[in-house]
């Protein structure tokens, strides 16, 4: 479903993404990790074509996001770390809005919308404008429109953000789901706990390069970290091991 070859960001001299391969099978539900400054979020917009690559290409079911971008896009539901809606509009005429975008109108994208509205208990809001809702339910206003178009992929960066814990759930059900009929996640968080349990393949990326990509037990023996956690493979492999065991020592003394 997603086909990343040779992608690369260049601000000046600076190389926010070296040269990066990456496929997604269809069914896919994948991890793409990596701390602040890593090259995360700019690898994420060149995938959905919100930024324009310095050199490679990205393909989306086999369309390329640069020359064929209409029908990559169609095949593709994002969902960005901050919400961005507007304001004026109530949130069913937001979602009416969005699914216009992909040329979709009439009973059928009526019915997605109300019963996207009512997955995420926004059906009492539905009439009311955006400017009214709270954080989180402008988050699952977000999700619901990355949706309404029936997407083959969806790319998700931070989903949980101003959720609560039954939204929250409610969430990582619907991606297992999506992904269990055969559509692809392309999944971005700093919730580890949520990957490790999600996620059928990782990549971890660090100041611009992929430093481990697999499954759970691919990862551990990339990193020689034997039974190791996610949290623990990641930490070693992003530098992070001084911070733990700085916080570890701290627990120490506190207890003691």
């Amino acid at each position: 479903m997603i086909r990343i070859e040779g992608l690369t960001k260049r601000y000046g001299k600076f190389t926010a993404v070296h040269p990066l391969d990456l496929h997604v099978r269809q069914g896919e539900l994948f991890g793409f990790l990596g701390p602040n400054g890593a090259g995360k979020t700019t690898t994420i917009r060149m995938l959905t074509g919100v930024l324009r690559p310095s050199g490679g290409r990205v393909l989306i079911g086999g369309h390329d996001v640069a020359d064929a971008s209409a029908e990559a896009k169609r095949l593709l539901g994002y969902i960005p770390d901050r919400p961005f809606l507007y304001e004026k509009l109530t949130g069913a005429e937001f979602l009416r809005f969005v699914a216009g975008l992909w040329g979709q109108e009439g009973t059928l994208v009526e019915r997605r919308a109300d019963e996207l509205l009512e997955l995420f208990e926004l059906t009492a809001w539905k009439d009311t404008l955006v400017e009214s809702y709270s954080h989180g339910m402008r988050q699952k206003l977000l999700i619901s429109s990355a949706l309404v178009h029936g997407p083959r992929l969806i790319v998700v960066d931070e989903p949980m953000v101003g959720l609560d814990p039954k939204a929250a759930r409610m969430i990582k059900d619907l991606l297992r789901s999506f992904a269990e009929q055969g559509g692809t996640v392309f999944l971005s968080t700093h919730t580890l706990e949520v990957a490790e349990t999600l996620c059928d393949r990782i990549a971890i990326i660090q100041n611009g390069a992929i430093r481990a990509m697999g499954t759970m037990d691919e990862l551990r023996g990339q990193a020689e970290a034997g039974a190791a956690g996610l949290e623990e493979i990641f930490l070693k492999l992003t530098g992070g091991e001084d911070v733990s065991d700085l916080i570890a020592s701290l627990r120490a003394v506190a207890e003691a």
